[in-house]
């Protein structure tokens, strides 16, 4: 029973860990490949997780996928595309919200400040998860820059200034550029495209310009 009801929580929080872990072993890795160029002893891979390596190379992901879902509930409330599974509706009166027998949120219940709140908790709580996410990849890139230059016998820079160079937005950027990127394809190909039995897809036989799922 709780494999039919969670089935799809569970696979994606195993693949999760399953690439997290692949993650960790090959640039523990990598990172012991670096510290030997340079003479320095290698890492034990307790010591690698608490490294800057991995926490940027973590953070940097997440803050960008977080990014994606945020942006993307909030761009999908006022905007539409004409034929993808991903839009709402052109016309409002198409919309039919499916509301099925249950115990209401407590928040609606409640009113108020609290109804309100919880009418954009979704875009609230991504929005979050990406401040957390860039915060803690900001903080392990200039972790990770701080000791690159001690290797190197460099001065080691100043949180701000690392914050404000290049080469900590390339990190984002090329992760940033590529989510939206992921999304558009998701958008237009739904348009044409079709999966039999997702959620992401139109019905196998619905015309191309139906818009909405």
């Amino acid at each position: 029973m709780m494999w039919r009801r969670n089935g799809l929580s569970i696979v994606l929080l195993g693949l999760m860990l399953v690439f997290l872990a692949a993650q960790a072993l090959t640039g523990w890795a990598v990172h012991n490949e670096e510290l030997a160029q340079y003479g320095a002893p290698p890492l034990g891979f307790g010591a690698y997780l608490l490294t800057g390596h991995f926490s940027s190379a973590t953070f940097e992901n997440w803050e960008s996928e977080f990014l994606q879902m945020g942006m993307y509930v909030l761009l999908t409330v006022r905007l539409r595309q004409r034929g993808s599974a991903e839009s709402r509706p052109l016309e409002p009166a198409e919309e039919t919200p499916r509301i099925e027998p249950g115990t209401t949120p407590w928040p609606v219940r409640k009113g108020g400040i609290w109804r309100r709140l919880y009418e954009h908790s979704l875009a609230i709580a991504f929005m979050a998860l990406f401040v957390l996410s860039f915060s803690l990849h900001a903080a392990g890139s200039w972790r990770a820059k701080c000791d690159e230059a001690r290797l190197e016998g460099l001065p080691v820079p100043g949180f701000v200034e690392h914050l404000l160079s290049s080469d900590f937005w390339f990190e984002s950027m090329q992760n940033w550029q590529s989510e939206f990127l992921a999304v558009l394809a998701l958008v237009l190909l739904t348009i044409v495209l079709r999966q039999k039995d997702s959620p992401q897809s139109k019905a196998v036989e619905a015309p191309h310009s139906q818009t909405g799922d």
